[in-house]
């Protein structure tokens, strides 16, 4: 397992790589300048599930504003730079936790090792980030076009750029909007970088579009052993990023806690309106993130006590009544209109069971 071996880097109280928990990752989409905006946006990524956080610094105010914002989160902030070395000097003297750059786009040789030993002089991690769409003009015509091999050699020729200057707290990201590309990217560069990688798709799209790249790309990254942070990139409230990220990483058995719901697809014996109820458990089950347990919603109760045996507890909707079920056994039944409430009641209680 490729996580297993990467190296362990601090950023602000937590760790990655090395084989810790795969954290999650969102970004703001509000202006950092604006303190309080950012602040609100960030305590909301938190009460979510967020675990690392960044947040775009083009100006020295933003910067100055980072600092500010750091002491009313949780959570470690990174600071994001595209092309003025100065921001990144600027966030890191102002308490990022991590900074993320290009090195292609920051400019000079000297400008980068500015940068570099301003890290160094605070420790502060360097994520050293690469996508498809600003790929340099000599890689494009060296593969032909823009490639997984291009990616990954731009990736590498800045690691190594780094380390020669005397730096190895790093972490590597490489990101395409195209899927297979991006796996194959990730495939190539993994056994060939001791550092941690996060993962995601870039510009994967709408929270629909977006939602089905990203559950593909990341699975069939994540499930090689491939990957130390994510994100999952949507287009809309950055929270939904947050409970897509969770859903795949409990899917792929890489973090466990929190209810799984599963619900049946209705077909013509469903006499009750399964997808409001399905949609009412699912919100009603975030209540309860401490628990690790299996919650079915069945349409009928002709087959549900069956399709739900290997859930923890479930119930099925009838007509007028449904049931409740446990372990894959009849309890009792229950009027229609009371089955939410009656399993809400059990899940409050799960924990003395």
């Amino acid at each position: 397992m490729y996580r297993d071996h990467t190296k362990a880097i601090k950023i602000g109280d937590r760790v990655i790589g090395g084989g810790h928990p795969i954290l999650i990752q969102s970004m703001t989409n509000t202006r950092t300048e604006d303190v309080e905006a950012t602040v609100a946006q960030i305590h909301a990524l938190e009460a979510a599930g967020c675990e690392i956080i960044r947040s775009t610094v083009p100006t020295e105010e933003a910067a100055r504003a980072l600092g500010e914002i750091k002491k009313r989160i949780s959570i470690p902030i990174v600071a994001d730079i595209h092309f003025d070395y100065r921001m990144a000097i600027a966030a890191i003297e102002n308490g990022a936790d991590k900074i993320r750059i290009n090195p292609g786009n920051i400019g000079s040789y000297d400008r980068v090792k500015a940068v570099v030993d301003k890290a160094g002089e605070y420790q502060v991690p360097i994520r050293v980030g690469v996508n498809s769409g600003s790929l340099e003009k000599n890689l494009v015509e060296k593969y032909g076009r823009v490639t997984a091999e291009g990616l990954v050699e731009s990736a590498l020729d800045k690691v190594h750029m780094i380390e020669e200057m005397g730096y190895d707290n790093l972490v590597v990201s490489i990101k395409s909007s195209d899927v297979l590309m991006c796996k194959e990217a990730h495939e190539l560069l993994a056994p060939r970088c001791p550092y941690p990688l996060h993962v995601g798709i870039t510009e994967a799209g709408t929270v629909f579009s977006g939602n089905i790249k990203s559950a593909l790309g990341l699975g069939l990254i994540l499930s090689q052993g491939i990957g130390d942070t994510i994100r999952v990139s949507l287009t809309g409230d950055p929270v939904y990023e947050i409970a897509s990220a969770k859903q795949i990483l409990r899917t792929l058995g890489l973090r466990r806690g929190g209810i799984e719901v599963v619900s049946c697809p209705t077909c013509g014996r469903t006499s009750i309106d399964l997808i409001g109820l399905a949609g009412e458990v699912e919100k009603m089950a975030a209540e309860f993130d401490h628990l690790d347990i299996k919650v079915a919603v069945m349409g009928c109760v002709v087959n549900g006590p069956g399709e739900a045996r290997e859930a923890d507890i479930g119930i099925a909707g009838g007509k007028g009544v449904g049931l409740l079920i446990k372990h894959g056994e009849v309890v009792r039944k229950v009027p229609e209109e009371d089955l939410v409430g009656v399993l809400r009641e059990e899940l409050a209680h799960w924990s003395d069971k």
